[in-house]
């Protein structure tokens, strides 16, 4: 059984603040082959690369980590432009602007369980939580 925790967590533009693009409201999709690149990957192919294959852009990577963090970090001291989950960018300290992108993406999450009846008591409250959770 699947269930999906945020079926829509979507993937936004992070620049600098200086960013030139800062002020736009929604980022422009070509602009994401103008900069350097930090790419967000952890082994496989992610999100981000089907993203960039299915509209086919060829940013330039500069980086690539699995670490957003790093990321962030990178971007914040303008070495770079990245495209992260929405759901990573809650509360950062970071000095970064996060934009829509002109065209949305988003990945899906989700929990993965044999039966239901067999989840621990905290793995069931927690689904019953999920419900309250969703983003309107």
């Amino acid at each position: 059984m699947l269930w999906f925790l945020k079926p829509l967590d979507f993937l936004v533009v992070v620049i600098p603040e200086e960013h030139p693009l800062a002020k736009y409201d929604k980022f422009p999709m070509h602009e994401l082959s103008n900069s350097p690149f930090m790419l967000l990957e952890k082994g496989e192919k992610s999100e981000i690369s089907e993203f960039f294959v299915q509209h086919q852009i060829a940013p330039r990577v500069h980086f690539t980590t699995w670490d957003d963090y790093a990321i962030m970090s990178m971007v914040e001291n303008g070495l770079g432009i990245s495209i992260l989950p929405e759901l990573i960018l809650q509360r950062t300290p970071y000095k970064i602007v996060k934009k829509e992108l002109e065209d949305p993406a988003f990945r899906n999450i989700g929990i993965a369980m044999r039966q239901q009846k067999s989840l621990s008591l905290a793995s069931r409250k927690f689904l019953e939580y999920l419900p309250y959770r969703k983003k309107e």
